[in-house]
Parts: structure tokens; sequence; C-alpha cells
């Protein structure tokens, strides 16, 4: 028998590729998925593709943390915290791939998301879970804040660069792009078919809520508060994360020593990938995978350097990185589940 798994909100994009990359994993027994919208229905129903492989019944939300071991929650902000209560009640572990653990400051959770911690002990006993940056604090959690997939690209891209000290940080510009699942499974006027399809435009400009979560992560790496400017925009397809990121460097160094910094930092991590020299991260090369591909590039005429990183949103922006998590909590190996190899087109 493996680990009992149970999703909360598993008919939404992030809940359904957990479904799908949960039913590959070696360990794990999918025990339990709910949704509120469909409850009583089969997954299957609303995803055929699930047809004649996995047909569970969707339940509610306490039965799926009452018949699980490992409880995953991909809900919209604000609901979280009563079930990541419920499950430390019962010593369950809880992975929430919504916005309720993310942020340290509850300050930061009211002005971006208009709503209060009601619990301030789980949000004390909980970690923020980027695995590359912060594995050692996420061994032996039960309450993990998986991160938003803008900040997981942009925290990756970075850290190799804040951490040795080599940017002015007051000088971070991040353009990034999302496909349209980013958005989620909610309808919106700029979702629909007619207003995406062949159009590319940015959203939120200087107003997105992944800023906070984006600013923690780089000033804790740099050790010092960083301010940053943040554009993303909606591309026309429906997964994949590149953001590219603009710094100006403190130190002279040339781009050999720049890649040298970055293969030397990431040597022992499987899902972040250094791109040879000459050519740019694509999100091509990441879909459907737990991988982040990174690409070095300097400009020497205006000092700065910049960082290309590509990541599937849904994959190790969500539901892989989330599954990367809970087998570091399990005591697994960190790719357990996750070893599939990114289609070539």
């Amino acid at each position: 028998m493996g680990i009992k798994v149970g999703i909360i909100g598993a008919t939404g994009y992030a809940g359904v590729e957990l479904v799908r990359l949960l039913l590959n994993h070696p360990q794990a027994e999918l025990a339990a998925v709910g949704s509120v919208s469909f409850e009583g229905k089969p997954i299957s129903e609303i995803y055929p593709n699930l047809a004649g492989i996995f047909e569970a019944v969707l339940t509610s939300d306490e039965q799926v943390i009452e018949k699980s071991e490992v409880i995953f929650a991909s809900l919209p902000h604000g609901l979280s915290e009563k079930y990541a209560a419920s499950c430390a009640e019962q010593g369950k572990v809880f992975i929430d791939l919504g916005a309720d653990f993310r942020l340290w400051a509850e300050e930061d959770y009211k002005q971006w998301y208009g709503l209060e911690y009601h619990d301030l002990t789980l949000h004390q006993n909980a970690v923020y879970a980027l695995p590359e940056l912060y594995r050692e604090q996420i061994k032996g959690k039960t309450i993990l804040g998986n991160p938003g997939c803008y900040p997981t690209s942009i925290g990756l891209g970075l850290y190799p660069a804040l951490k040795s000290g080599l940017l002015d940080t007051k000088s971070i510009i991040i353009d990034a792009k999302s496909g349209v699942t980013g958005a989620g499974r909610g309808l919106s006027q700029t979702t629909h078919y007619p207003d995406c399809n062949e159009a590319f435009s940015p959203y939120k400009i200087a107003d997105h809520r992944h800023t906070p979560e984006i600013e923690q992560t780089l000033g804790d790496i740099a050790g010092e508060r960083v301010t940053v400017t943040f554009v993303p925009h909606l591309l026309p397809v429906n997964r994949g994360i590149v953001s590219t990121i603009y710094g100006t460097l403190k130190k002279d160094i040339t781009l050999d020593e720049v890649f040298d910094l970055y293969k030397s930092t990431y040597k022992e991590e499987q899902f972040v990938r250094i791109c040879p020299k000459g050519t740019a991260a694509n999100l091509k090369n990441v879909r459907l995978s737990n991988y982040c591909d990174i690409s070095l590039h300097l400009d020497e005429r205006t000092n700065r350097l910049i960082v290309v990183s590509a990541i599937d949103n849904m994959g190790k922006g969500a539901a892989g990185q989330a599954i990367q998590n809970m087998n570091i909590v399990c005591g697994l190996s960190e790719n357990t589940g996750l070893n599939s190899v990114p289609p070539c087109f």
C-alpha cells in the first residue's frame, strides 16, 4: 500500500494535473478527490481523458481529509486555512497550492488579498516550500505553502546571482509570460477563446498578487529588501511560463563566470537545467514536466545580466512541485513520480 493521498479542489486545472501525475506515482495511492461544484459525479465525467483510468466519484472535502494521509488543496485564496487546521488536528500533511500559506507577513496578505490570518499558529508552523531553496526547512513540516508559478520561475532564475551579491537589488525588472491555464478554470473575458487567441498583452501591470511573494523570496536570498518591477503577460498557449529578468551588475564578471556560478549552484538539482551558452530557455522544452530551464545572457553595453527562466506553470509551477514537496516530507526521492520526459513537440 502506498501513501494515501487526497485532493481538495480536484477539478481545477492544478487539481486535475495532480490527479494525472499521482496516478503514475509508484508510492502514492489516490484515496479521494473532492469538489464542491461537482460533488457526487465521477471525475471522468468532468475530464473524459480519465475514462477507464480513474473514475472515482468526487466527494466532500471532509471525506478527502478523512480518507487521506497527505492532502493537497487547490483552492482560491482564503479557503485553505480551515482545512490546514483540520489536518493539523489529525496529524496529517497539508500541501496548499493556493496563496494562503505563501506570505510570511500578515500585512502583505491583507494588502494584496484583502484578508486576514485567523490562526497565526498555523502560519507560524507552515513552511514556504520551494524545494531547491528551502529543502531542509521542508523536512518534517506538515503544513506547506506551495509557491506560485511566477515566483518559482523567478526565484530559481535569480537565486545564484542574488546569493552571490552580483546584482543591484533595486534594479530588477521582470517581464514574464504565462499560458492561459495560469488564470484558472473559471472563465473571464480575457480568457475567452476569441479574446486570447492570436493575442498577446500584459495584465495587472505593477499590481499582480505574486509581487509580494516574489519580493519576499528574493529578499530572503539577498539578505536585504528587494523591490522589483514585475509585468506579467498572457500568452495564447495552454501552459508554460517564460520569465525574462533584467538586473544591473554590481561586479565585473564575464559570461563564462556567470555560467560557472549557475552550474555549480544547481549541479545537484535534477529539475533545474542550465541551457548551453548561446541558446534561450523555451517553454516548449519544459512542457508537461517538473523542469526549470534557465538561460544566461550578458549585455555588456548596459552592464546588465539577463536571465531567462522557463517552467510549466502546471508542473514545476504547481502540481509537479507540490508532489516534489510531498516526496521530501514523506522521505522519498524527490524525483519519485516526476521523471516524465518533456515532449519533443
